[in-house]
């Protein structure tokens, strides 16, 4: 009797647990993003989110947690229960680079469950339309020879634009001054303003000040020219080799987050990135749609981790 007793409540387990993840989502779920409205992180979290929701048949709501190059977004997500109902906009910064770039972090590698890259773009080195320079070799002879010009912004320190910089300076044997901001946006509207002299910038972001001239853009960091400004020259065709740099950026839950969830979650983020509005829009900020499955996303942040590991280590950059 006592067995079958047990054998009955343990299908019985079973079958709610079946039904409730099969019930999941029964309410909004909210993607994290670690930096200020306006960056390339928060456009595709947004872009993302309006057709996840609809997959899902929940709301799928953005809330922008900035500062400390991502720290803070991402230290939030780990301390959110392991349900689905909260994931983060992870990106290059706070999963590829922090680990290598602090000595310590409120957060480790294993404390996330990845779900799939979503957008991976270039980056671009733009300086305002005042600044009386039109190419990198300009602008390398205007900072060196311009003691109060000798200032670059970013979005956060350690994130790849940051990197980028720190960079395209050794390579141009250059010195300079970073700002950093809580984000691309602000960054942005910084630049705009003429509140520092250069940035290399994740293309989106940057795009619509370069499409209205209020940005030029002097190289972007990919291996080839990108369709949405085919008259700017790679770093390589710019005079400066070995500068190629892709910022990603990609869906992850807290570790412990059941399989299942995860799978429904990967299912409608791969759903939405292969809609045709979708790769449309992504196409337009310049960027490639991911949707790759957890497992290869887990993969592919762990390779990002050890290649950046050797960047930090060859430029002898560390943080507090």
């Amino acid at each position: 009797m006592k067995r079958i007793k047990s054998v009955l409540a343990l299908s019985l387990g079973i079958l709610f647990s079946t039904s409730a993840m099969a019930e999941w989502p029964e309410q909004n779920i909210t993607i994290i993003v670690p930096a200020a409205p306006g960056g390339t992180t928060d456009i595709a979290a947004r872009i993302l989110s309006e057709k996840m929701g609809k997959e899902l048949g929940q709301s799928v709501v953005v809330e922008n947690k900035a500062g400390a190059a991502g720290i803070i977004g991402t230290q939030a997500l780990v301390r959110s229960k392991p349900d689905g109902y909260t994931l983060i906009m992870g990106n290059i910064g706070p999963n590829a680079i922090n680990y290598s770039l602090y000595d310590s972090l409120p957060y480790k590698k294993e404390d996330f469950a990845p779900i799939s890259l979503v957008i991976s773009v270039p980056n671009v080195l733009v300086v305002n339309e005042q600044t009386p320079v039109n190419t990198v070799d300009e602008l390398i002879k205007y900072v060196s020879e311009n003691k109060q010009h000798q200032t670059f912004g970013s979005s956060g320190k350690g994130q790849s634009p940051h990197m980028s910089a720190e960079m395209f300076m050794q390579r141009a044997n250059l010195k300079a001054e970073h700002i950093p901001y809580k984000g691309a946006g602000p960054a942005v509207s910084a630049l705009l303003g003429n509140q520092y002299t250069f940035m290399i910038d994740n293309l989106p972001s940057s795009l619509p000040s370069i499409k209205s001239g209020k940005f030029k853009a002097l190289a972007v960091t990919s291996d080839e020219r990108v369709a949405e400004l085919p008259d700017v020259p790679t770093m390589k065709e710019a005079g400066i080799d070995n500068m190629v740099v892709t910022a990603w950026f990609g869906l992850l839950a807290p570790a412990g987050t059941p399989d299942d969830v995860v799978n429904k979650l990967h299912k409608a983020a791969k759903n939405a990135l292969e809609s045709e509005d979708v790769k449309a829009r992504f196409a337009a900020m310049g960027g490639q749609p991911g949707g790759n499955t957890p497992a290869e996303f887990a993969k592919f942040i762990e390779d990002q981790q050890a290649l950046w590991a050797d960047t930090v280590k060859a430029a002898n950059l560390k943080m507090d």
